[in-house]
């Protein structure tokens, strides 16, 4: 993607703001990285601004969907690896430290951001920059995106998630597989695999992805949020939890405006008009 929403844009003399572009549109956030010139590896200030919106977004009530996209012909190369200290100069702990409190940090802002998060992957996302995108609830992908489990290639272990993320999504064999050889996956085959929603044409990947997250941004929201949470625990908990969790998700969802909408327009039998409370 090479452009952004206008409306309602924030401005800042921050210099990291134009590195991570944003603005907030009929109650859409919309997060782009642009270091387009290093496919958008992520530097340290730039995953903690997204880590700073996406938490914002979590508890603005006029943001309602959250779209993370980037520009250039790249979604998210990785992590930018430059400037780190030298291996002789680590000590135990550091690079545990590291990726705990960076890549781990990014990855769990969305998978806990309250809003729904679609991805819109304009180009290649390798290694951190797949699992940015993966962790995000939707995907939508351009259909010259490539998704790289690059890790291998340098002698690395997969980190920022990857192999949590990879098995819930595609299964223990296929996340071996791909974190095993590497290899670049296209964008119909990510599809395939179920780790992509859908393919457009690049020049449709905004109108859909705007498409999506107004329609998701016209929803009941703190129902949205409560699914969300729902849908990501119960792969990490047994039968009985998982019921007693959805148990007490409607018994709070029943207490919010637009659970009342949604039941009395049922009830009067015209479309309903959600307000995110």
């Amino acid at each position: 993607m090479t452009s952004s929403p206008e409306k309602s844009a924030e401005k800042s003399a921050d210099p990291v703001d134009s590195l991570v572009l944003h603005a907030t549109d009929n109650h859409v956030s919309w997060i782009t990285l642009n270091r387009p010139e290093t496919l958008n590896a992520i530097t340290p200030d730039q995953r903690e601004r997204l880590i700073q919106h996406l938490t914002h977004a979590s508890c603005d009530p006029d943001v309602r969907a959250v779209v993370i996209t980037a520009t250039g012909r790249g979604f998210c190369a990785g992590a930018d690896l430059r400037g780190g200290p030298p291996a002789g100069e680590r000590v135990a702990g550091d690079v545990a430290r590291t990726i705990r409190l960076g890549a781990q940090r990014l990855i769990g802002a969305v998978l806990d951001c309250e809003k729904p998060v679609i991805a819109a992957v304009n180009g290649t996302a390798a290694g951190l920059g797949a699992h940015l995108a993966l962790a995000c609830d939707l995907v939508l992908a351009a259909d010259s995106a490539k998704f790289i489990e690059v890790f291998v290639r340098r002698g690395l272990v997969p980190d920022g998630g990857g192999a949590y993320l990879l098995p819930r999504l595609v299964g223990p064999q296929r996340a071996k597989e791909l974190m095993f050889f590497g290899d670049a996956l296209t964008a119909a085959d990510a599809a395939r695999l179920g780790l992509v929603n859908r393919v457009v044409p690049p020049d449709d990947l905004e109108k859909t992805a705007r498409d999506w997250a107004e329609r998701l941004a016209t929803g009941p929201t703190r129902a949205l949020a409560l699914t969300k949470q729902l849908v990501n625990a119960s792969l990490d908990t047994d039968r009985s939890t998982a019921f007693a969790a959805e148990a007490a998700a409607q018994e709070i969802n029943m207490t919010t405006t637009d659970a009342t909408e949604g039941v009395t327009s049922f009830v009067e039998r015209r479309t309903p008009h959600y307000r995110g409370r």
